[in-house]
């Protein structure tokens, strides 16, 4: 704990002016994300998201995206499969429903797994899918 002290205080956490300009940042990423997918949505993309952290869902709950922009979400964890993520009811389907469905677009939302999902995910290039991670800033690749 006193280490993780340290670390704030010397990223300057420890008071206000630390955090000065945290609201402005989230509410960049937010616009970016959903104009993203608004865009998509609007020229008939099929947007899937990979991975169903609780802190992916906390993205699409703090931005309001729905099963309207996102379609599905798939996950490796059969405990998460045949649910519905809570607050957007997407609904959670095994990962085999990528090569069935091919969407045009996989939102990555465990972005800090990026590299390791990246590679998984090799294989959606065959149907020209694009990746897309949110955080920390909207990346198309």
């Amino acid at each position: 704990m006193a280490k993780v002290l340290e670390d704030e205080r010397s990223a300057g956490l420890h008071d206000l002016e630390g955090h000065a300009g945290f609201a402005e940042q989230v509410g960049r990423v937010r616009d970016d994300f959903v104009g993203f997918l608004l865009d998509c949505r609007r020229a008939g993309k099929k947007v899937a998201s990979y991975g169903a952290p609780g802190k992916g869902n906390t993205l699409l709950n703090h931005c309001g995206v729905r099963s309207d922009l996102i379609s599905f979400a798939v996950d490796r964890s059969p405990h998460k499969q045949g649910l519905f993520l809570p607050g957007t009811h997407i609904p959670i389907s095994p990962v085999e429903r990528l090569a069935e469905e091919k969407p045009d677009v996989i939102v990555i939302m465990p972005w800090n797994l990026r590299a390791e999902i990246t590679a998984q995910l090799e294989y959606v290039r065959e149907w020209g899918a694009q990746l897309v991670v949110a955080l920390p800033r909207l990346e198309i690749f």
